[in-house]
This record gives structure tokens, sequence and C-alpha cells, in this order.
């Protein structure tokens, strides 16, 4: 189908200024960009193209409207809700096109039965853990075949990149427990990354205040990422600590980049805690610095204060090690649950970023125990108050009986650091968004509009067109992505319309599954998606295998 849309203010994801432009969209790509003044597709000047010109089957009025490429997520944790969830209107009503799974060291490729059960129990505060859902894949090959079967007449919503999970390579291998690995076990790990990058992941992430990924020291990680930057990719880690020891944790993962050769991409690179209070200047000196060293860094953020998280995250590691059962057997040995408590709010745990637990910031978000239902959207100290126990007894109470599956909000960010990160030059959008849990925080819906409403129109804090820059074309670079991240002739028609006058972020805190105003057209592949600010059902999205473009060509994709 061959859509033409005329008289539009293009924002093509460059950075350049925008311009007024007819773009047409012929089925999958781009097939030509029209600019006031100048010649194309022939003869056709813009805001002459017509549907007998051009042989488009519908025509789109832009007038007053934004058209930018379809947003890149960065950070997204949609492995499993792409699959669950197959509308996943909470990230097309932002305009996001195509997302990088596969965050924080924990995701569902690639696996063995065990480490598969494992994980699942693991991260099922961030995408649930159904049972009667079928897992029938195990490899990252197997995963993207997943993604791109046809399911109830389509596909998945959004394009999918993916990182290989360290912990869970380091659980397929080593199992949830602490240690350090033997030779052996090394040069495996570094095999199955290897292979998974070789059946189409990008680069690989890690969760270093997660087990079991936290347990590995900086030189198997520097092994890890020696055979990432080998295959051309990037490492994205959540290293080992936002809160104390932050410019440590960072200097550490540049280190890494430094002498492995392996780009770097920070997670949600924020400052957070009252340690780090205005300290974001810090971390960006720290940025430069490396920069000007030839270090390759990038860097993503979401636009809002607190953090999201699971609860059992908070728990020091040792407490964590060899899996569910093993932690909740220590939680209910007294001696041992004593020590835990010791951890949590003397010392400060490594889970919480060697913080001391602040109860009235930890909000429960969601669980997995209808049972503690009523417990959504009260802080520990808030439940404390309520029930008359000691916080940290209600922590481990709500630990115990929801299997570590509970959901929460991290109230611990400082409006300065995110304004002054998200200006860095090599800034990029991440949501972080988790899409379960009964008060899921808001930035899963909201993120994109809110950067472009809030933080571009009504603050100034970066131009539109920067903005857009930051939200397409630079992620876009960062994952290689063959001919996607601009409106450009030939690329892929992942599009957005937006009204910059209105576009906003609805989704609060209090009532976070709201859809964005002021977005009207989202194009997945040339498939409307959104269509005059409405749904259609349509899933167009593909997965994003490295050094492909996802689109299919004359039977072949």
């Amino acid at each position: 189908m061959k859509i033409l849309i005329s008289n539009a203010t293009l924002v093509d994801g460059t950075g350049a200024d925008r311009r007024s432009a007819d773009v047409l969209l012929d089925g999958p790509v781009i097939a030509a960009v029209v600019e006031a003044g100048s010649l194309a597709a022939g003869s056709l000047t813009a805001g002459s193209l017509t549907a007998e010109e051009t042989g488009a089957d519908r025509i789109i009025d832009a007038t007053g409207l934004v058209l930018s490429p379809g947003f890149i997520d960065m950070h997204a944790h949609s492995d499993l809700q792409l699959l669950v969830n197959r509308e996943h209107y909470a990230k097309l009503s932002q305009g996001v096109t195509t997302e990088l799974l596969g965050q924080d060291g924990l995701s569902y490729a690639p696996v063995d039965d065990a480490t598969l059960a494992g994980v699942r129990e693991k991260i099922a505060g961030w995408n649930d853990n159904p049972a009667d859902f079928d897992w029938n894949w195990r490899t990252v090959g197997e995963y993207f075949d997943r993604l791109d079967a046809e399911e109830d007449g389509g596909r998945i919503a959004t394009n999918a990149a993916y990182l290989v999970p360290q912990g869970t390579v380091r659980a397929m291998v080593m199992g949830f427990a602490e240690g350090d690995p033997t030779p052996e076990q090394q040069q495996q790990m570094q095999d199955v990354i290897r292979t998974a990058m070789e059946e189409g992941a990008v680069g690989m992430s890690s969760g270093l205040t997660y087990t079991p990924g936290m347990y590995a020291q900086t030189e198997e990680l520097a092994g890890l990422c020696s055979t990432v930057g080998e295959m051309g990719g990037f490492y994205a880690p959540h290293h080992r600590s936002y809160g104390k020891g932050a410019l440590d944790a960072y200097a550490e993962m540049i280190g890494l980049s430094r002498q492995t050769g392996c780009a770097l991409h920070l997670s949600h690179a924020t400052m957070n805690f009252a340690e780090n209070k205005g300290r974001a200047g810090e971390l960006l000196d720290l940025i430069d610095h490396a920069l000007e060293q030839g270090v390759d860094i990038t860097l993503d953020t979401y636009p809002y204060l607190p953090g999201a998280t699971t609860l059992s995250a908070i728990l020091p590691s040792w407490a964590s090690s060899g899996g569910t059962e093993a932690t909740l057997a220590r939680l209910a040995d007294p001696e041992t649950r004593a020590r835990i408590r010791e951890a949590v709010e003397i010392y400060g745990s490594d889970g919480c970023h060697g913080v001391v637990a602040e109860w009235d910031t930890l909000e429960i978000s969601g669980v997995q125990n209808p049972a503690l239902a009523g417990y959504v959207g009260k802080s520990i100290k808030d439940i404390s108050a309520e029930t008359r126990q000691e916080p940290f007894d209600v922590f481990a109470h709500i630990l115990t009986e929801d299997r570590l599956g509970t959901g929460i909000l991290q109230h611990v960010g400082h409006e300065e650091n995110v304004q002054a990160i998200m200006k860095h030059r090599t800034h990029t959008g991440g949501s972080d968004g988790l899409l379960v849990g009964a008060k899921p925080h808001p930035r899963a819906w909201g993120t994109f509009p809110r950067y472009l409403g809030h933080y571009s129109r009504d603050l100034g804090l970066l131009s539109l067109e920067e903005t857009v820059h930051h939200l397409s074309g630079r992620p876009a670079a960062r994952l290689k992505l063959h001919k996607r991240g601009l409106v450009r002739e030939g690329y892929a028609a992942d599009v957005v319309l937006f009204d910059p006058e209105t576009i906003r972020d609805e989704a609060t805190f209090e009532n976070p599954r709201q859809a964005a105003s002021g977005i009207q057209y989202v194009f997945v592949n040339g498939t409307a998606a959104i269509d005059g600010g409405n749904p259609t059902g349509a899933r167009a999205g593909r997965a994003l295998r490295r050094h492909s473009d996802g689109l299919t060509r004359e039977g072949q994709q």
C-alpha cells in the first residue's frame, strides 16, 4: 500500500532543521521525501504530489503535524509482553517503533530448561510469569523466530533488537550461585555469547546489582566484552552502583571499554540517592574525558525521578545466591535473617547500591500473590505503620509471601541530574518501562512524549530537532540498524506524526496506564498501528537481527 503524507513539518532524525515536505510510503519503505523548492521523484516538487502522480492509495494531510522517525526505546523490558499482550499499546501510543530487549543481564535467551525456570521466577516482577505460556525457544535465534512468527493474524507490534543477557549466560554455565569461573567456564560463556551474536544479538547487557550477574568480577567481564567487541557489538551495563560509589562504578565500565575496545552504552545513566544530588557534572566529565581519548560511549536515560525494580533487588548479593528457594530459606532462618537485616539497614546492601534502605522511598508497584494486592501503591514505611510491624519485617514478609516476585518504585532521583545528563551529546532515550503490576512506573507509557512535550517544548531544555535526534537517529546509529532511524528515501517506513503543540505524557504515578496526547499516526514498517489517534490492532513489527534491516523483499527476510 502506498501512502502519501503531504504538507508535513519534517524533523528527519539527523538533528537538522525542520522543513516542509511530502513523504511517500511504499509498503515497508520510504519511497520519496520531497522538499519544498527542490526536485525529487521525477519532476515533482513538495506540495504537488498527487495520488495520480504517485499511485498513492491514500493521502494524509499532515498540516500542523511533525513527521519524524519512529522512536527507539534503548532500554525496554518488553521481552515477554510483546508476545503475551500483543497489541502493545503502551509503546505504540507514544510513538515507539523499535525496542532494545534483553536488558539488565536477565532475559529468556539463551537458556536451558533449568536456567529458564530460574530466570522466569527471578524477573517475574519485570515481565510476569504466565504458567500457560508456550516457552518454545531456548536460543537467541529461536527467540527471534518466535518474535517473527505469525500469531492471531500478526507478528509483534514493534520492531525488536536484542542484547545477550550476561547474568542469564552465567546462570546457564555456572548456575545462580557465587564464584569465579574456571578457564573452561569463562571460555564457555564467551562461546555462548559469540553464538548468540551470530544469531542476531547486537551486544551484551549485564545487571551488576542483580544476581547472578553481580558475582562477575572485572576480569570476567573483560573476557566477555572482548568477544562482544570482536563481533562488532556493544556492552550495555546496569553497573554496580547508582548510589554510593556510583562514579567508581561508571569508571569500571569505562575502563572495560578502554581495555577491550568494546563500545559502551551506559544503561539508565542516572546519579541517584542523597549521596549524588547535584553530581551529574562529575559523571559527564568522566565520560567526556574518555570520549576525548577515543572510547566509544553512549548512554540512555528516562525523564523521571523514581526508578523501578524488584523488591528482592534490595537484598545483599550473598542472600540471593542460588536462586529463589535458597533466598527464601535464608529469610526463614532467624540467624541468617538477622544478618540480612544488618546488611540492609546498617551497612548498606550491594543490591541497594551500597545505600542503607530508606523504607519511605520503596513503593510497592505490583505483586504476584493476590493476597498482597492491598499493599500496591504504598511504601514499606506506610505498610509498617498500618500493620505495626518493623519495616524490615514487612520487607521480609512481602518477599516471602510473593516468592520474590514483587515490583517496586524507588523514589531516589534528582531533577538537576536528570536534566544535565539528558543534554549530553551521547544521550539517547530509554523508558526502562515495566509493563506489568497494578501500578507500574508511568515511564512505560509516557517517556517519549514527556521528552518532546515537557522537556523540549515546555522547558526548552533541548530543541525539537535535537530531541528527535536523541530518540531516533542517534540510537539507530548505536544499534547499527540498517536504514532505520531517519526519514530518508530507501529507509524503513517507521514514522510518527504528532502535534508539537499538544504532545504530552498523560501517564501519572496515580494512573500510569494512560496514552499520551498529540500523537496522531504511527507507522511500523509502513503499516498504520495508530491511525488518527486510534490503535488499529495491526502488528507489523520485526525482529531486527544484527546486520539485517528486518524487511521482507521478494519472499526473503
